[in-house]
């Protein structure tokens, strides 16, 4: 209950300063990307001459998009903003397709309707560019944390609910 209470609360801040949200992803992204370069830097010395190329290369390709990424994050937002477009673009046709081949069967309807819902964010995110670069990926992410906290504190409640009646007696008390 206490973790899904903290998410949810995080899921509420980044949903009020969307812009701070996705400039702290896109840094952390880079840190991440930085992190991966140390580690293919590693795994180059573990092998022979083809691996330490191969390895090198993608060390590099880690490192200079990473620290592009940290050095100026306006622009890292500004790509995760359009990557987030071509991925609900992706998702709304296919979950259309998904559930217009599924129609007739239970949940094919709500398929078609998430998918078309993933369709006019892409337009709306899309028709706003650039300047929902500065609000969207935050926003997104706030609300994903908001549900998911909630998610996990109902999940909680219910498992407590579930424990309670499991250990209520059975048979009548007092006589």
């Amino acid at each position: 209950m206490g973790a899904g209470a903290i998410i949810a609360v995080l899921g509420i801040l980044a949903v009020l300063f969307p812009f701070v949200t996705g400039i702290s992803l896109s840094i952390l992204l880079g840190a991440l990307l930085v992190v991966g370069a140390l580690v293919h830097v590693a795994h180059a010395f573990s092998g022979g001459w083809k691996r330490f190329v191969a390895q090198g290369l993608l060390a590099v390709i880690y490192a200079v998009a990473g620290i592009a990424l940290m050095a100026n994050p306006v622009v890292g937002l500004t790509t995760l903003t359009i990557i987030l477009v071509a991925f609900l673009l992706a998702d709304g046709i296919l979950e259309i397709v998904m559930g217009y081949r599924l129609r007739g069967e239970r949940g094919g309807s709500s398929l078609i309707v998430s998918g078309v819902l993933a369709l006019v964010i892409a337009g709306l995110i899309w028709a706003g560019f650039p300047s929902s670069a500065l609000w969207a990926v935050g926003l997104l992410f706030g609300v994903n944390l908001l549900v998911t906290g909630v998610s996990m504190m109902l999940m909680a409640r219910g498992s407590r609910t579930g424990t309670r009646e499991e250990a209520a007696p059975t048979e009548p008390r007092g006589a």
